[in-house]
């Protein structure tokens, strides 16, 4: 069951002015301190650090709700919760080994992912990003994006006689209307504008190699032979700084994140027993 669809059911639901209103009799305006209680549910008190946390947790299923119906939404998440924990309780149903495993590794988890979001935060900022970007930009490969026709054949045959009358004179684009079998046909064979790894890599390779106006030998790929003409040929400037700062932030964390695992396991004794005799030990 979605345990999500499950709480958000409107039998369940209970409106922010009830909440507020019949538990505490406060306005649903009231702001609270982290450790304040925000309502009741036999006796037992939620907090509104309790709501930051259930917040958090849940993450992408709340974050695009506006914010009085995202504390709505959480505050009942919380008391129903709260009532179906005491009557799993009451039913003993957390003890038992599995039980306690569960609990273990969920905390454990919990601490492992506040640990490494601490660590990957530790190696972000502005500069570490500009310095990142600047290499990048100095490796990279230049980007260019071109435009070009083709005329799309069944045969290398018949694509070395249609290269022919092109060679000649012929129009290429009017060729193509006569000639394609590939959708782009009736249009003269334009292709329009495309980039690296946007064409299967033949015909990529074919056609970055012209300069433009000059058309290519028969190139054959999965789809036929192609006769290309490239039209136009335009250097790319990089993205702007701006545009990717916060994918190479990202980027910067699961470094960090991994650079401290991997420092963590070097200094650590690792020994397995689920390993063939002679191949455990240190990891």
């Amino acid at each position: 069951m979605d345990m999500n669809a499950f709480f958000s059911r409107p039998a369940l639901m209970l409106s922010a002015a009830v909440v507020m209103g019949a538990l505490l009799g406060l306005p649903a305006t009231k702001s609270f301190a982290a450790g304040e209680p925000v309502a009741s549910v036999n006796g037992i008190e939620i907090t509104e650090s309790d709501l930051k946390a259930a917040e958090e947790e849940l993450g992408g299923a709340v974050a695009q709700m506006p914010e009085a119906e995202r504390r709505t939404y959480l505050l009942d998440f919380l008391i129903n919760m709260t009532l179906i924990v005491n009557a799993a309780e009451a039913a003993e149903f957390g003890q038992g080994d599995g039980f306690e495993a569960r609990m273990k590794f969920l905390r454990n988890r919990v601490l492992m992912q506040a640990t490494l979001d601490s660590e990957a935060e530790k190696g972000v900022n502005e500069e570490a990003a500009r310095e990142f970007y600047d290499d990048a930009i100095a490796q990279a490969d230049t980007q260019f994006e071109f435009s070009a026709r083709h005329i799309l054949l069944e045969t290398e045959e018949k694509a070395l006689e249609v290269l022919e009358e092109v060679n000649g004179g012929a129009d290429f684009a009017e060729m193509a209307k006569e000639h394609s079998t590939g959708p782009s046909g009736p249009s003269g064979g334009d292709l329009g504008a495309f980039r690296t790894g946007q064409m299967v890599p033949e015909f990529e390779a074919a056609a970055f190699a012209l300069e433009p106006g000059q058309v290519s030998e028969p190139v054959q790929t999965q789809f036929g032979w192609h006769i290309i003409k490239l039209e136009e040929k335009t250097e790319l400037p990089p993205p702007p700084f701006e545009e990717v700062e916060e994918q190479i932030s990202e980027l910067l964390r699961q470094r960090a994140r991994s650079a401290f695992l991997e420092g963590l396991r070097e200094g650590a004794e690792i020994e397995r027993s689920d390993q063939p005799e002679g191949e455990a030990g240190q990891q």
